[in-house]
């Protein structure tokens, strides 16, 4: 077996458990080898002419899902748009809220499910924790960590850095590519969410994705 299939084979049998423990917490999880393969799934999953939330995630716009969805007639709210107005931002964080779908990443996965997560505002974070509307995690296996205390860490100082410069913050850790624990007024490190169990009464789903994806 030469490299290409072995890293891939291999990534499918750790999406493949982390699905197992999803599911053992009340996720509906299943496994994607790559990043078309993941759009697809999550075609299947939205139903036409629905209306769907989505924040600021990078995973869900690499694979080209905003696009297809609108291709399918659903209604797209997404507050990360450029030149926005204050009062459309507004109004298309609450259209998140109220979607029929809410189509985001994680920060980082624990082998044992817990989806870990970090926010500025918290927008995202109380999305995942609350609302009305379905939810779907699209999350590369680049985001699997051995342990909660490892996702924690893997938040902090892989995926909030880069997150930062992204977004043009001034903060210590966009000068030195990792977390610093900062006070800084630009902190994005704000709100931190672990879902241990998907949350009472709402449909969650997650599709695990054989690719890096996002930070």
């Amino acid at each position: 077996m030469n490299t290409s299939e072995a890293k891939k084979t291999s990534n499918r049998k750790l999406g493949e458990s982390i699905c197992k423990a999803l599911e053992a917490r009340g996720f509906s999880a299943q496994y994607a080898e790559n990043a078309e393969a993941a759009c697809e799934r999550a075609l299947e999953l939205i139903e036409d002419g629905a209306s769907v939330g989505i924040p600021g995630t990078v995973t869900v716009r690499e694979i080209g899902l905003p696009e297809r969805l609108e291709e399918k007639g659903c209604k797209i709210a997404e507050h990360w748009l450029p030149n926005m107005t204050r009062e459309e931002r507004k109004a298309a964080l609450i259209g998140e809220l109220e979607a029929d779908w809410f189509v985001t990443s994680a920060n980082a996965l624990a082998m044992d499910g817990t989806i870990v997560n970090i926010d500025g505002t918290g927008n995202r974070v109380g999305v995942m924790a609350w609302a009305p509307g379905k939810i779907l995690y699209i999350i590369g296996v680049n985001k699997i960590a051995s342990d909660v205390d490892s996702a924690l860490k893997r938040a902090r100082s892989i995926a909030s850095p880069p997150n930062a410069v992204r977004i043009g913050m001034k903060t210590p850790c966009t000068a030195v590519g990792r977390c610093m624990d900062c006070n800084s007024p630009d902190r994005i490190c704000r709100v931190v969410t672990m879902m241990e169990r998907a949350p009472i009464g709402r449909e969650c789903h997650v599709i695990i994705v054989g690719e890096e994806l996002g930070y």
